[in-house]
């Protein structure tokens, strides 16, 4: 069996080899080009070498101020994401009625697509600022909160269901024994549980990290970067250097090769982190 595998295991791989290098691998290698030339389409590029790279980080490309603004929603996105869906997650799996009900209807909004949810949360906040004369693009703070409220509502039911499935798997033994052994819930909690299912917040971590500094249709739709750009997240920033600048297409590609640099190391940096925790539980 183990030979047969073996054999035809080419067979098997190359549909995805070829997908995979046709729709991501060849892109990135002509896009990291591009990023050195000066371009408005792939036949005319022109080498140019560091000078879009150092065009991105002009004031006048708020890429610095985005990146700034980008790295924030993540850090508090990523915090509270992931510790509402945990506490959700806790309490659904307790012996309570209407538990798949109620995992069925937070788990929804991860359904609804992302430009439907910015332009229904900018509607529902300017609903509650037109009560004090003001709408959620006239502060970046507005829009900041917006954002978050926004992430927390489609991207909790979705880790919900990954903590679900995590905590569900902790041998009711050990907890058991913890409680044998006069340990409180919290005890338990800190001590037996987490360390449990330490691989699980692993991946929960690394998919709302990613997320969320790859969202750009909620914040197209939830402020469109206002007031004055100060809410524009890189992924927004991007776009609009790419497709709304004429002539900076080169800078656009050097902003998103440098994003992409960014966000790998920080989620090798995350992985390896949690990673770690996994081995000493």
């Amino acid at each position: 069996m183990q030979r047969a595998l073996k054999k035809y295991f080419p067979v098997f791989v190359a549909p995805t080899g070829i997908a995979f290098t046709i729709a991501f691998l060849l892109p990135f290698v002509i896009g990291i080009y591009l990023s050195f030339s000066d371009f408005t389409t792939i036949s005319n590029a022109e080498w140019v070498g560091l000078e879009n790279y150092q065009r991105a980080f002009d004031e006048s490309q708020g890429f610095t101020s985005s990146f700034g603004f980008t790295i924030l929603v993540v850090l508090v996105a990523v915090v509270s994401v992931n510790i509402f869906a945990f506490a959700i997650a806790r309490l659904l799996t307790q012996k309570l009625r209407g538990t798949n009900f109620f995992r069925s209807v937070f788990f929804m909004p991860n359904l609804i697509g992302g430009i439907v949810l910015g332009y229904t949360w900018q509607q529902m906040i300017n609903a509650v600022l037109a009560n004090y004369g003001t709408t959620i693009i006239s502060k970046w703070e507005y829009g900041f909160v917006g954002l978050i409220l926004l992430i927390n509502w489609q991207q909790v039911g979705y880790m919900m269901i990954i903590y679900i499935a995590g905590l569900q798997s902790v041998p009711p033994e050990l907890t058991e024994a913890s409680e044998i052994d006069g340990a409180t819930r919290w005890q338990t909690l800190r001590h037996v549980t987490i360390p449990v299912i330490m691989p699980t917040i692993t991946i929960c971590v690394f998919l709302t990290l990613a997320n969320s500094f790859k969202l750009f249709d909620q914040n197209l739709a939830l402020t469109n970067g206002a007031p004055q750009a100060q809410t524009e997240m890189v992924a927004l920033n991007i776009v609009n250097t790419m497709f709304a600048r004429m002539g900076q297409e080169g800078v656009g590609q050097a902003k998103a090769v440098i994003f992409v640099i960014f966000v790998v190391l920080i989620a090798l940096v995350q992985l390896r982190a949690t990673r770690s925790k996994e081995v000493e539980a």
